[in-house]
């Protein structure tokens, strides 16, 4: 009778022994996060006006470095978080 008492235990402690592995991925970054920066505006072939080539080059100046920081900012978080995600299951 005391054996069939201890025979349970010893079953539950032997069935845990195998451990199967996970592997996970980092997740890729969606198209929609990977949108290219908008096209620059050029200066009209028939405008001869220097004050209009001037804020055609000045909008075009804005909209690519606002796009480029927030592309740069961007790829920065994701390789750093990429990064701390790999670093955490090893």
């Amino acid at each position: 009778m005391k054996s069939l008492i201890l025979f349970p235990p010893f079953l539950l402690l032997t069935a845990c022994t195998t451990v199967v592995p996970v592997t996970t991925k980092f997740p890729e970054a969606s198209q929609a996060l990977r949108t290219a920066c908008p096209q620059l505006d050029t200066v009209k072939k028939d405008d001869s006006k220097l004050s209009d080539m001037m804020t055609v080059v000045t909008k075009n100046y804005v909209k690519y470095h606002d796009c480029a920081a927030k592309v740069d900012a961007w790829n920065e978080w994701y390789k750093s978080q990429k990064q701390i995600f790999e670093n955490a299951t090893k």
